[in-house]
């Protein structure tokens, strides 16, 4: 590891600094407390950015790098851990670096709600946290997660892009993978999962809308499923969720994601004046039979009056948790108390078996049917070797002559189409 870059963490980490901009040749920028700042006495040049991004990187993560000019990792080194995404500028590679403590925070310690203490408990159903970029999303999963494996016995899979916190298995079994080094695509993860005997899922980031469905598929077979959005409230996230797909399929997706949905958590960062930091802002989303009524009927402006009346079931409004539970709130611990020596973190090494091929890039779409493969523009033309891309189909109920048949007469539509007309 880069010394000059590990010294620099350790600095950041006791400046209680939370996130690192590093590009060549300009001032280091660091985030305290939500805020940007420059630090002009620092600098990398060009080929000084470069020389780290090469050593940091595996042989597979560098051709990544190569291939789409942007790639995300995660390290661990001096009981800290960080997630770094190197990606091409105007100004050569920049490197976007979020601190996050090696040892995971105890939810108490986190200023949260203690209701969310009750989600240990469930057995099953879907757990949304969404927010913004750098809210803490994946550190209130996190912390819920570990609460579970400190209390119960479970089996944990976690599907992440990358890995963030490592956890070291106490009363549940945990295994962990990283999208891109352990599995191709989050899709695949939740193909396998289900046939991987989990009692617990958690699933990094929900992006794509098979992503989506495979998820509620999950939670939908009697699993605890953990999942993270990027939405701004709790409308925004239900809407993102029922409107994944089109046509009758969204009928589909509304009467799953009512069935399943147990909290729908909006977390963002407030800075609080008398304490002087962040803490986290929660509205909170239970799924009580009016909104699974309203999700299912997609009347989603009603969840914001919903939560707003429904505080004795335990629901909060931003607003009102900012009122009555940070207003009333005596005392905070500081979020930079997370950050210590890392005795419980996990100290297993990571290990490449020699049956796969860590540098194998696979280009894969996910689709339920041989219709949706062929109406998608993603679709593989089979022209270039290097460019190939691979297919896998739910649909069982079709013979591979005929998935043939059907990708060579779509090959020919798409050829005369392109032919110039008379």
């Amino acid at each position: 590891m880069n010394q000059r870059f590990t010294d620099l963490i350790l600095a950041a980490i006791k400046q209680r600094l939370s996130d690192l901009h590093i590009t060549g040749g300009f001032s280091l920028i660091f985030r305290r407390d939500g805020t940007i700042h420059f630090d002009k006495n620092i600098k990398w040049s060009h080929t000084e950015i470069d020389a780290m991004v090469k050593e940091m990187l595996s042989d597979r993560q560098l051709q990544m790098l190569r291939k789409r000019w942007s790639v995300d990792f995660a390290l661990s080194f001096n009981h800290v851990r960080v997630r770094i995404n190197t990606f091409y500028t105007t100004r050569g590679l920049s490197l976007a670096i979020r601190l996050l403590p090696e040892t995971i925070p105890d939810l108490n310690s986190l200023n949260l709600h203690p209701s969310l203490n009750q989600i240990v408990e469930l057995e099953s159903g879907l757990i949304l946290v969404c927010g913004s970029t750098g809210f803490g999303k994946s550190t209130t999963v996190a912390a819920i997660i570990e609460e579970i494996n400190r209390t119960r016995s479970a089996h944990i899979i976690t599907i992440e892009d990358p890995i963030e916190y490592r956890f070291k298995p106490k009363k549940s079994f945990i295994e962990q993978r990283e999208v891109g080094i352990h599995v191709p695509s989050f899709n695949q993860g939740l193909l396998d999962v289900l046939r991987e005997n989990p009692d617990v899922i958690f699933v990094g980031e929900l992006r794509e809308p098979d992503t989506i469905r495979l998820t509620l598929n999950a939670a939908e077979s009697g699993h605890l499923v953990f999942a993270t959005l990027h939405a701004t409230d709790a409308e925004d996230a239900a809407y993102r969720i029922n409107n994944c797909v089109t046509g009758e399929n969204q009928d589909v997706i509304r009467y799953q994601f009512a069935s399943t949905l147990s909290w729908l958590i909006v977390q963002h960062l407030t800075f609080i004046n008398k304490v002087g930091f962040r803490v986290p802002m929660l509205s909170i989303l239970r799924a009580t039979p009016s909104v699974q009524s309203s999700i299912r009927e997609n009347k989603l402006t009603q969840l914001e009056n919903i939560m707003s009346t429904s505080k004795n079931e335990g629901m909060f409004t931003m607003k009102q948790y900012e009122k009555e539970f940070i207003g009333n709130r005596s005392s905070f611990v500081h979020p930079y108390k997370s950050f210590g020596m890392g005795a419980d973190s996990s100290k297993e090494q990571d290990y490449v078996s020699s049956l796969i091929d860590p540098n194998a890039i696979q280009d894969v779409i996910y689709m339920s049917s041989v219709e949706d493969a062929l109406k998608n523009e993603a679709t593989p033309t089979f022209s270039d070797e290097d460019d190939r891309q691979y297919v896998i189909l739910e649909d069982h109920d079709v013979e591979l002559k005929d998935i043939i048949a059907q990708y060579d007469e779509a090959k020919e539509e798409k050829i005369e189409k392109k032919r110039p007309k008379k």
